[in-house]
């Protein structure tokens, strides 16, 4: 094979380069580059979860959705550049009504896609979950029975853990990236503040934070950190040491009794962790994202937002351009301005 291989090139032909015959699909507009990036994401794909979600946008469900909002963004802005150009035409109240409410469901279809993709980015990329809390509450021991094995030193010293302490688990095919820290509290010395300042690092780039107080010691109840923590990040209150007064105490919304020695508990934990990944059975309605999906969808989304605070045509024209031209980079389209002939076949416009 060797040998008629090295023919094969002596008499002009050439060895294929990486992913060249997808790079021929893409540009040969058999699929768009979201569906491109399909085939990549479903060799990667980990798990059979991510194996279906990548298959999924490989064969265009995100595409398609995307597709629907450009047409939505398309759509709007012929209206728009319609009253632009005629402005002899009398634009009523309830033009302006009908104006707003069609932005109006454009940002709310566009939250919805991005709050899909996000859980489609976590999909593929894994969450990342932060054991926080006072020294000696037992994260080193949660982060140890959730991985399956001793990754943190665990003793009852105060401070063990001074840096961070990272081990990745897969929960129904979902990576989870869980990263103990140091205790909050006052530093005694140089070191330790330096390991709390980390903590507060690494709670701020979490997709979710875990915590974790003691059920005997009351001092670690103090839940004033949790002030601290920035909004929008689940967190979840985390009671550990429960088999040490009598092994069960009421769960609540926020809090989940756990026992890091015995194990109770932890399939409550862990289904919360899968509840926050946006896990579904299946990958249902799951399709993988990239993260310049979700930047591209959160500037379409910024434009429609400045599009509805102002009442100039060309400014909402303008925010709706760039929202459609943002879409775009996701398929890969070069945005080529095709509005003027959408205005002439939708309009009786120039009799």
């Amino acid at each position: 094979m060797q040998r008629l291989l090295r023919r094969c090139c002596e008499l002009g032909a050439r060895i294929a380069q990486p992913g060249e015959f997808t790079r021929r699909a893409f540009l040969n507009e058999r699929i768009d580059l979201a569906q491109a990036e399909g085939v990549a994401d479903l060799i990667d794909a980990a798990s059979e979860e991510a194996a279906r979600s990548a298959a999924r946008s490989l064969a265009g469900d995100f595409s398609r959705r995307v597709g629907e909002l450009s047409g939505a963004f398309m759509a709007l802005r012929m209206h728009v550049e319609a009253c632009i150009d005629f402005p002899e035409e009398d634009i009523d109240s309830a033009d302006r009504d009908q104006q707003r409410g069609r932005l109006g469901d454009l940002r709310r279809d566009l939250e919805s896609l991005l709050a899909e993709a996000k859980q489609g980015a976590i999909l593929r990329e894994g969450l990342t979950v932060v054991l926080a809390g006072k020294p000696n509450v037992g994260k080193s021991s949660l982060l140890n029975r959730l991985a399956g094995e001793d990754v943190a030193i665990v003793t009852p010293i105060a401070g063990t853990t001074r840096d961070y302490v990272r081990a990745t688990i897969a929960l129904q095919g979902v990576p989870i990236h869980l990263v103990d820290t140091a205790g909050l509290r006052e530093a005694g010395d140089e070191v330790e503040r330096i390991g709390v300042e980390r903590t507060w690092k690494a709670i701020e780039d979490a997709g979710a934070v875990l915590f974790v107080e003691s059920a005997v010691d009351a001092d670690s109840r103090d839940i004033s950190a949790l002030g601290r923590f920035p909004r929008g990040v689940p967190c979840m209150r985390i009671v550990n040491k429960i088999d040490l007064v009598g092994g069960s105490t009421p769960d609540s919304p926020d809090a989940l009794s756990v026992s890091a020695l015995t194990g109770a508990g932890m399939d409550r934990l862990r289904d919360w962790l899968l509840e926050v990944a946006g896990w579904k059975p299946h990958g249902e309605g799951l399709f993988l994202a990239r993260q310049r999906h979700l930047e591209a969808l959160e500037a379409a989304l910024q434009h429609v937002i400045a599009a509805a605070s102002t009442q100039a045509f060309d400014l909402v024209a303008e925010d709706l351009r760039l929202g459609q031209r943002a879409l775009g980079h996701i398929t890969g389209e070069v945005s080529a301005d095709e509005l003027l002939g959408e205005i002439f076949s939708r309009f009786c416009i120039g009799k």
